[in-house]
């Protein structure tokens, strides 16, 4: 027993504490520590008992009176086996949870009849590199709900109309009482008979099966943006799925996807090229011809460029998205190596190597004196 705490230092009240206070006490401690708020967590289990032992206790009124006497020590003590006597474990203290984190009283009934939004959609359009750049219009296909044509969503027959529930008199919630260790607590649960509609379908419409609603193919226009880039989505307001009882329609998001280009690699609004040119080219210098999205340009390419020099082409990029301006190119230079020579051209290469060698030696002996 030494190692228990005093019951009152355990809710957190005086020792003359009334019942009310003892039952405010207890219900904001048992709220703190619930094992369904502590999952697997062994010290809120151990506190949750020793609140439980303590409210058993000083809620009796012998009890209490035994305690206040003679402590824990008292003619007949005062043991734990409350917490699972009374209330099994942890599940007798169920609905009160639902009471004290939104169920039972304090979760506010919905209207089933009420408007309801309609579920927004989402396609994936996957459109060249060209159509990305310069805009383009497509036309998409979507499966999406509709009211049923032909009970135009009421799920009933045609000639026919639903029928208010006679258990739940229309507002889909069927409200019952609970009486607990705390008080009497209201709660409220769908209605079984209607399924938390409110209606009763006696014949339900052959189109849709009482469901009011259909799955439909639609083809739906789109304009795509010139700029528009990968991942981004266009926003189709009310094209997606339509609302329920006159709700408005959801929206339909178009995510673009982009294909690559053979020759172009996409960098934002900037287009990178990867050029090959030959040797005598990178030596001597002069223009080169570049693709571009729109049309071949000409590029000067200065003597001696090395492997890997990087040129830019202003404004021959993308257009930025919802505006006029333009990105650039960015041109890379590689240099082509031929693989097949023919003797000439392999006496014409070694002459060349020579000369540039013997011009370099030259060139270091000059340095040297």
């Amino acid at each position: 027993m030494a190692n228990k705490r005093d019951y009152y230092e355990v809710l957190g009240v005086q020792k003359g504490a009334s019942d009310d206070e003892l039952k405010k006490a207890f219900r904001k401690m048992a709220k703190q520590y619930h094992p369904d708020i502590h999952p697997g967590d062994k010290d809120a289990e151990a506190k949750f008992k020793e609140i439980n032992e303590a409210y058993d206790v000083l809620s009796d009124p012998q009890k209490r009176a035994n305690y206040d006497q003679f402590g824990f020590d008292g003619p007949q003590g005062f043991g734990g086996g409350t917490y699972q006597d009374g209330f099994d474990g942890f599940s007798g203290f169920g609905d009160i949870f639902d009471t004290f984190f939104g169920g039972g009283a304090s979760r506010q009934s919905r209207n089933p009849n009420a408007p309801q939004r309609g579920n927004d959609l989402r396609v994936d359009l996957r459109i060249s590199f060209e159509e990305a750049a310069f805009g383009c219009k497509k036309e998409i296909e979507v499966l999406r709900e509709e009211e049923c044509d032909v009970c135009h969503g009421s799920g009933a027959k045609e000639g026919t109309s639903p029928e208010t529930c006679p258990i739940c008199n229309g507002s889909g919630q069927v409200r019952t009482q609970q009486n607990t260790i705390f008080g009497s607590f209201a709660s409220t649960r769908p209605c079984d008979r209607c399924r938390g509609t409110g209606k009763i379908i006696k014949e339900p419409c052959s189109r849709c099966n009482g469901k009011g609603r259909i799955r439909r193919k639609r083809k739906i226009k789109v304009t795509i943006p010139a700029g528009i880039n990968e991942g981004q989505a266009i926003n189709l307001h009310g094209e997606g799925e339509q609302g329920k009882r006159g709700g408005s329609p959801g929206d339909l998001y178009v995510r673009i996807t982009i294909a690559p280009h053979p020759q172009f690699v996409r960098r934002g609004s900037d287009i990178l090229l990867d050029l090959e040119i030959d040797y005598p080219k990178a030596v001597l210098g002069g223009e080169v011809q570049i693709p571009t999205l729109n049309g071949t340009v000409s590029l000067k390419i200065p003597e001696g460029t090395q492997p890997g020099s990087r040129f830019r082409i202003k404004n021959q990029g993308i257009v930025y998205i919802n505006t006029q301006s333009k990105g650039d190119m960015y041109v890379t230079v590689n240099i082509a190596v031929p693989k097949k020579l023919t003797n000439k051209q392999k006496d014409l290469l070694r002459a060349f190597g020579d000369e540039l060698n013997g011009h370099e030696e030259k060139k270091k002996k000059k340095g040297i004196f």
